[in-house]
């Protein structure tokens, strides 16, 4: 097994995670997280993670243990900070009405009738962060802000370890100064959701190198970079530029163990894969994944869609019924700009040439 003695890999990030390699798993919300994956990416060293921000407060604890019985080393349970953008709480009749326009072609495309209108659009995070606590990972990772300080000093209490993402550095130095234990620099070229917090995400687009240099000069907790990298030499450089540890989430989204369908698996390891898009037309924040229909045909309507958390909601709606006829015109298709090199099918693939590219590198040891 390879030790990571003095090497590059042995950081404060890894030995604050208790994990053995500096790889974190990107956590998926909207049901793409799994616990098989996060218990296999744990057992072979890294930091497994599974996005909970979709999930009831009841369903928090049954998916802990769902992972726990599939592995006994350290874990990450991951919610969105804020739970919804202004003015989406809530939606009138009349304004229901008129989103609905929007969407009404592609339900009667795809058979769906018209939903009901719901009273709460997105679960609330104070009630969501008390089952995670209740749950008691070991670590809780988060995006979309800082939690309140109550809730940090509970996981302190609790030797919960936090984990926070940032897209620019006055996010990161919130972090820091909150006392989260480690800040995640994600930059534009990652798949999924843009966690900015406090400008618009538009305003927010850094590269993953330029932030992770300038985040980790500037706050005292461990930095783990973010954002395009997909093997041990993206892990490397991330390492050489001032991260303690790398993020890794197309590479594993694309893995079987993911809750991806085979038809967005497929479109990860395909030409389509070099043309990823930033759009707010999935869940009504700014998230990149495959440029489809979808999002070329709201991206004049832009001004026209609802929030997040509705706009999110109207197509969870009718991702089921997309997802049994095989189209992937019609759901989001997340993935980075990495995409392209991806080489890996399996999460154990994935892990081992990872660990083994890093123990090549000089200044690993082995024993």
């Amino acid at each position: 097994m390879h030790d990571t003695g003095r090497g590059q890999s042995d950081t404060e990030a890894v030995r604050r995670l208790g994990i053995q390699y500096p790889i974190v798993q990107g956590p998926f919300g909207g049901g793409l997280s799994t616990a098989r994956l996060a218990a296999t990416v744990s057992n072979l060293g890294g930091l497994g993670s599974f996005g909970a921000h979709n999930l009831a407060p009841e369903d928090i604890g049954r998916v802990a243990k769902d992972v726990r019985a599939l592995t006994s080393r350290p874990f990450a349970l991951n919610l969105w900070v804020s739970d919804h953008d202004p003015g989406g709480l809530s939606l009138g009749a009349e304004e229901f009405e008129r989103v609905w326009a929007l969407f009404e072609p592609y339900f009667r495309e795809l058979g769906v009738e018209k939903p009901e209108r719901p009273q709460d659009f997105h679960h609330d995070f104070a009630t969501q962060v008390e089952a995670l606590l209740e749950a008691r990972p070991p670590v809780f990772s988060f995006v979309f802000g800082v939690p309140p300080a109550a809730i940090l000093a509970e996981c302190r209490r609790r030797g919960i370890v936090t984990v926070g993402a940032a897209t620019t550095i006055a996010e990161a130095q919130a972090l820091d100064a909150a006392g989260v234990d480690l800040i995640v620099a994600t930059g534009f070229e990652a798949g999924g959701h843009r966690p900015s917090f406090l400008a618009r995400a538009e305003d927010s687009l850094m590269g993953t190198f330029a932030l992770t240099q300038l985040v980790s000069r500037r706050v005292k907790a461990p930095v783990i970079a973010a954002g395009g990298i997909a093997d041990a030499r993206g892990i490397r450089a991330a390492l050489t530029l001032g991260a303690q540890a790398a993020q890794l989430g197309t590479a594993f989204l694309a893995c079987e163990e993911s809750g991806t369908t085979p038809e967005h698996r497929a479109v990860l390891f395909s030409e389509e894969a070099q043309h990823t898009t930033l759009t707010r037309a999935f869940s009504g924040r700014l998230a990149r994944g495959v440029r489809n229909r979808w999002s070329e045909a709201m991206a004049p309507r832009a001004a026209q869609l609802p929030p997040f958390p509705i706009q999110g909601w109207f197509l969870s709606k009718l991702r089921p019924a997309a997802v049994r006829a095989g189209r992937t015109d019609l759901v989001s298709l997340w993935s980075g700009q990495i995409a392209p090199n991806l080489r890996h099918r399996t999460a154990p693939e994935l892990m081992e040439s990872l660990v083994r590219e890093l123990a090549d590198a000089p200044g690993s040891s082995q024993r």
